[in-house]
């Protein structure tokens, strides 16, 4: 346990830490905060706005072996990350979201190893579960960029009812408005991007369909966009107008992915299972084994 210097000033926590551990980086004291290794007056704190008063006794505990993960790798080397994004969880921060992203948790994941920091490939709305590859040099993020239209990614999404034919293909223009909500034409426009969607039905149940959707293209709520437009939008997205919400989530899941490595070229291919509250909507794999 290291004792720290007391404050001498009232002060939130995690700002006077900063100072108090200097050159320590912001990342590292808030992991340390997280796994409960901060103690004031002998009581552990996690709490980055707890009040600090003049005397007060802080210490860290910095021998404690590093916590587990609080997400899901399904493949690590030197060059990349594949993990697991559970819904609710945002890929990258926002105006009203900061301290808890998919990129904090990956964060201080490496930085529990030294193992560096993160760099963003790509992201998965908020609602959306499963696969999300992550850069560990800003060379390999711009690599992987640059080469992404040859990445293969193929989504599960459960909607309501049916779409009009068991697989097919579509394609348009689709541009995001000042709502920040994503509309479909059939005509190129100065903001409208194409957008092609190939989809193919792999199970039906109770009113509810299984669909595997692969992104020739890669646009904002374009798997949402597309499954609304054939009278069919994904569970649970009232955005887009669906009228339940069976598994209280979007249903939609990034279930494989495939990307050529950025080091040796080799195929890489990552899977995630369709998540049980998903499966629950549709079927279960006793009775229909077209369900992965």
């Amino acid at each position: 346990m290291q004792k720290l210097p007391s404050p001498t000033a009232a002060a939130e926590l995690l700002t006077w830490l900063l100072t108090a551990l200097a050159p320590m980086n912001r990342t590292r004291v808030k992991q340390l905060l997280r796994s409960g290794r901060v103690t004031v007056n002998g009581a552990s704190v996690t709490r980055h706005d707890h009040p600090l008063r003049p005397g007060d006794a802080v210490a860290v505990a910095r021998d404690a072996p590093p916590p587990a993960p609080t997400l899901t790798v399904v493949y690590e080397d030197a060059h990349v990350i594949v993990i697991d994004k559970p819904p609710g969880l945002l890929t990258v921060a926002t105006e009203t979201e900061k301290a808890d992203t998919a990129f904090v948790r990956l964060s201080e994941y490496l930085a529990a190893r030294n193992a560096g920091r993160p760099f963003v490939v790509h992201r998965l709305d908020r609602d959306t579960s499963g696969l999300l590859l992550v850069a560990r040099t800003s060379d390999v993020r711009d690599e992987l960029q640059a080469n992404w239209e040859h990445a293969s990614k193929t989504y599960l999404a459960v909607v309501e009812g049916a779409p009009p034919a068991a697989e097919g293909v579509v394609e348009n223009y689709l541009t995001e408005g000042r709502d920040l909500r994503v509309r479909a034409s059939h005509h190129a426009g100065p903001e409208a991007k194409r957008a092609v969607s190939r989809y193919k039905v792999r199970a039906s149940h109770g009113g509810y369909s299984l669909v595997e959707v692969e992104l020739e293209t890669g646009r904002k709520h374009q798997i949402r966009v597309h499954m609304a437009g054939l009278g069919c939008p994904v569970a649970g997205d009232k955005l887009y107008g669906a009228r339940t919400d069976p598994a209280r989530r979007l249903c939609l899941h990034a279930w494989r992915l495939s990307f050529d490595h950025p080091a040796t070229g080799a195929r890489v291919e990552a899977e995630s299972p369709l998540p049980p509250a998903l499966e629950r909507v549709v079927v279960t794999h006793s009775n229909n084994p077209a369900v992965p």
